[in-house]
Order: structure tokens, then C-alpha cells, then sequence
């Protein structure tokens, strides 16, 4: 075929470093939905505001859209920045993108439980990030695990941005499609994993591996935008879920192959924004069953919160906003290669660890909150949040500054959740005022400095009373493939639940204003 075949003529090849691999598109391709499967992220859903899926254009061109002048600036237009949410190519050309390893908290926890014939797979289905185990019902062993990146990010990274996508942009179907595939693939990919592990591929078909069940967990707006449930009342006050109970279905009712066409059960939310993944957490954490209280924190986009024992316990959402996820920060990502993890000084020096062991690309949830109580020790951050200095941004790695924005990002996150603990605390009396456990659920909250946390008062507790709890949606997800039926169980626990809109709550706001400061210590 001649290179001057109408053809060729209207394709372009996109190299992609440092991957080496090279892509042909149609000519005038906007670059948003091929450069998502290979790990840029779109953080704001691609509206061009945040700036945080730039990429670089290390030869050839990518003209510069309008959008992309209002936003970058001259210098770092001229150093090859480009804004993967807006490009549109027209030539060939070569870009520098990151293909990070995305650290994905599993859960290999010992627990006991009643064997039951035959294999079941649970799933923790979060905002950012899915993990999936394939579970023997009999002896409780593992036999494989999968992650995945939601393939929903690409609408962006905050749960709002996605609901508006839903209804404003009509595309529910659309984002109910994406989560269901996902989960397809990954019990398929289990199943395949455990097949070669077994025996050669051809002794073991498939169809020997017969699943019970698949079990999901998620918060609110994860289980509507699975089962397909209508979200507008998640986009207005009071923000109340359509309660249904356990969504259960066969597998080819979603058109799904799976062996033994198991039933596949997203787990039931609270109230609010408080999902199945955190009933997962007080079923994982026994709260159900403590004679004394303690409290759960699931730290993330959305902070939820639990405060009781076995005969009360109250409940809570709070937006803490992306930021423990790198979101919103101008050179935040999330816990993937090339985000600085950690930050300490030495003798007034900044000191960081980068996962991968590469050079730092921008910093992620636990990095930032220790990059904050470093320039609080070292009196370059205010109790009031402001940068000293003349707001001078305070440089943590050659390219990776903080800004004052991405200091306020960290006060709005860190005081919602501070504030939701107290409210609660309060509400349910005085055994939980005094110090008790400190539970933190999620990857973030396994991750995290405790005295960082403290530092920067996101938990307000003596530091020995504060302890990770792993990934607690997942675990709980795996006990309920032991309860058969599981409903009654948790029924039981949902029945001793009370949600609190803390938006409903006097004191909230004068109480989130004031743990915007930081301590004055």
C-alpha cells in the first residue's frame, strides 16, 4: 500500500515512552480515552481544571487547543506540556506518559469461619481502585488475587463528578457497563489464574472451577452505578441511597460466563454515603460484637466514619474531598510509581521515598501529610495554613512543590474528617469522649504516618491508639461468602446502625471550621 493511500493519509502513529509502544489513530483523535489505558488519569473527569493528566511531547507536535493556553503556562507549553484531557492529534508524535504500578491494598487476614462446598470470589469495588480474591469455601484459602484500576476514573476521580456525569451528561449506562465489565474480567481472571496453578491448562477447563457466589462491597455511589439504581437522590440533600436490601442476581442475568453461574450480591449500603464497604468494616473489625466502643475510619475520597459496639453504633460520611488520593493536588497522583510516600527532615534538609525507586513524578495521600507536618516543624507552613515565606511554595523534590491551594485541599480533607469524628463522639456519649481504639480502614489509612496524622490533627487520639485495620470492605466481603444466607447477619448489624447527616447537624459546621487550623505545637 503506498504511503500516499487516502488511508494512511488520515492516520497518525503516537509513540508512547518510556512504554515503547506505538499506537495508530485516526487523524483529529482526541487523546482523552486511548491514553487512559496506559495510566494518565483524569482526576476532574477531563473538564480541564485540574491540570493533573498532563502529558509531554517529546518529538513531533501537538498544537496547543484554547483550552490548553487558558490553562498552562507559556513556559510550560514551551517545554512540551500538554493537557491529555484536551489534545487532539493531527501529526505524529511521541509522548512521555507514565505506565505506574498502582499499589492496591489486599487482604490476607486469618479469620474463622464455617466451610461450605465449593469457591466463591469477593470483591472490593472502590472509587479509584478494585481487588478481587478467589476464595476455596472449604479450607478459607486464597487462591488468587486481581486489581484493577476503575475503569470509571475516566469520568474523574471524585464520586460528585461521576454522579453528574450520570445525570447531567446521561451517561449512567455507560458508567454501570464500565464497573460491571471490570468485575467480569477479574472474576474470569481469577478463575484462569487458579486453572493454571492447579494443573496444566488443559487438564483443568474452566468449567471445573464451578463459583457459589461473588460477593461485592462498595460505598453508595459505587453500588448505585453497579446495579443500575437511579443516583439523583445521591445528588441533592438529604443525599439518602434507594435502600433495596442485598442486590442479588445470576451471573448470565448480567451477561456474564462464569462457571456454575454463581449469584453475584452487592451488599446492601447505611445510609448516605455510607456504603456496604463499611458495613464490610464493622462485620470485619467485630464491632458488632465489642462490649466496649471503638471507632472506624475509612479514609478516602468520601471519609466515613463508625463509633460504637455491640449495642449502638452511629454512622457518618464526610466530603473530605480527593485529596488523600493525590486528587486536587497540583502534582498529586495516587500511591503509584513515582509518588512520593513519605517525608521526613534531617537537620532542616527534606528528606522523601518515592515508590519505585525512580525519580519523583508528584506526590500522593500519605506523602502530602507528611510533607504538611514537616513545614509545620519546620515553621514554613502556619497553624493558620498560610505558607511562610511570602507563600513561597515549599519544594519537597526537584519538580514536586507544594502550593498554598494544595495546603487548603489538605485543611477542607483533614477537618471534615476530624470534625465527623467529634460530632459523633459526642452524639453517642461519654464512654466513646474518652481515648478509645482508633481503627484506620482503607489503603490510605494503612499507609499513613500516625504522627504525621496527628501533626496535622486529622486524628485527634494519643498515637498509640491509633492502628491500620487493612482493607476491611474486602475482608468483611470474604466473610459474608461463609454466611449462607449472609442477609440475616447483616440485617442485624444495619438494625443497630444510625446514620447521622452531619450536614443536618448544628455544630458541624463552627466545628469543621475549626479544625481547618492545624495545632499550634
Amino acid at each position: 500500500m503506498s504511503s500516499q493511500d487516502p488511508l494512511v493519509a488520515s492516520r497518525v502513529n503516537i509513540r508512547l515512552e518510556p512504554l515503547g509502544k506505538t499506537v495508530a489513530v485516526e487523524r483529529g483523535s482526541a487523546l482523552r480515552a486511548l491514553l487512559h489505558g496506559f495510566g494518565v488519569e483524569f482526576p476532574c473527569g477531563g473538564h480541564g481544571r485540574c491540570a493533573a493528566c498532563r502529558i509531554k511531547v517529546t518529538s513531533g507536535t501537538l498544537s496547543v487547543t484554547p483550552d490548553e493556553a487558558a490553562i498552562l503556562t507559556p513556559g510550560e507549553r514551551a517545554q512540551g506540556w500538554r493537557l491529555a484531557c484536551r489534545a487532539v492529534v493531527d501529526a505524529d508524535v511521541t509522548l512521555e506518559i507514565g505506565q505506574w504500578e498502582t499499589v492496591i491494598l489486599a487482604d490476607h487476614s486469618s479469620f474463622a469461619f464455617a466451610p461450605r462446598p465449593g469457591r466463591g470470589i469477593a470483591v472490593d469495588l472502590g472509587t479509584t481502585t478494585i481487588v478481587a480474591q478467589l476464595l476455596d469455601l472449604e479450607t478459607g484459602h486464597v487462591l488468587a488475587v486481581r486489581t484493577a484500576v476503575n475503569p470509571q476514573t475516566v469520568h474523574g476521580a471524585d464520586i460528585m463528578i461521576r454522579i453528574h456525569a450520570a445525570l447531567a451528561e446521561r451517561r449512567q449506562a455507560e458508567l454501570v457497563g464500565q464497573s460491571r465489565r471490570v468485575v467480569a474480567e477479574l472474576c474470569t481472571k481469577l478463575l484462569r489464574s487458579a486453572q493454571l496453578e492447579a494443573a496444566p491448562p488443559e487438564a483443568v477447563p474452566l468449567e471445573a472451577l464451578p463459583l457459589e457466589a461473588v460477593v461485592i462491597a462498595g460505598n453508595t455511589a459505587m453500588h448505585h452505578l453497579f446495579c443500575d439504581i437511579d443516583v439523583s437522590p445521591l445528588s441533592r440533600a438529604p443525599f439518602e441511597p434507594v435502600d433495596g436490601g442485598t442486590w442479588t442476581v445470576r451471573a448470565h442475568e448480567l451477561g456474564w460466563s462464569l462457571p456454575g453461574d454463581p449469584t453475584v450480591q452487592f451488599l446492601p449500603c447505611v445510609g448516605g454515603f455510607v456504603g456496604s464497604d463499611v458495613l464490610c468494616g464493622v462485620l470485619a473489625t467485630c464491632m458488632h460484637q465489642s462490649e466496649t466502643p471503638f471507632i472506624l475510619v475509612d479514609l478516602g475520597t468520601n471519609g466515613e466514619i463508625v463509633v460504637g459496639n455491640r449495642e449502638r453504633m452511629l454512622c457518618a460520611s464526610t466530603a473530605a474531598g480527593p485529596a488523600f488520593e493525590g486528587g486536587r493536588i497540583s502534582r498529586g497522583m495516587r500511591a503509584t510509581t513515582g509518588a512520593i510516600s513519605e517525608v521526613w527532615s534531617e537537620n532542616g534538609e527534606w528528606r522523601c521515598r518515592v515508590i519505585g525507586d525512580v525519580a519523583a513524578r508528584g506526590v500522593c495521600g500519605s506523602g502530602l501529610v507528611d510533607a504538611v507536618a514537616v513545614g509545620l516543624d519546620l515553621g514554613l507552613i502556619e497553624p493558620s495554613g498560610r505558607l511562610a515565606r511570602h507563600g513561597q511554595p515549599l519544594e519537597v523534590a526537584p519538580s514536586v512543590a507544594l502550593t498554598q491551594g494544595d495546603i487548603r485541599e489538605l485543611q477542607l480533607a483533614k477537618a471534615a474528617i476530624a470534625a465527623g469524628i467529634q460530632i459523633l463522639r459526642e452524639r453517642f456519649g461519654e464512654a466513646a469522649r474518652a481515648p478509645i481504639p482508633i481503627y484506620l480502614a482503607g489503603a490510605f489509612g494503612n499507609y499513613v504516618n500516625k504522627s504525621s496524622a496527628r501533626r496535622i490533627g486529622l486524628i485527634n487520639a494519643p498515637e498509640a491508639s491509633i492502628e491500620p485495620a487493612g482493607n476491611t470492605a474486602l475482608l468483611g466481603a470474604k466473610l459474608v461468602l461463609f454466611r449462607n444466607p449472609p442477609e440475616d447477619e447483616l440485617q442485624r448489624i444495619r438494625a443497630r446502625m444510625r446514620h447521622i447527616p452531619l450536614a443536618a447537624v448544628a455544630t458541624f459546621h463552627d466545628s469543621f471550621i475549626r479544625e481547618t487550623r492545624f495545632p499550634n505545637c
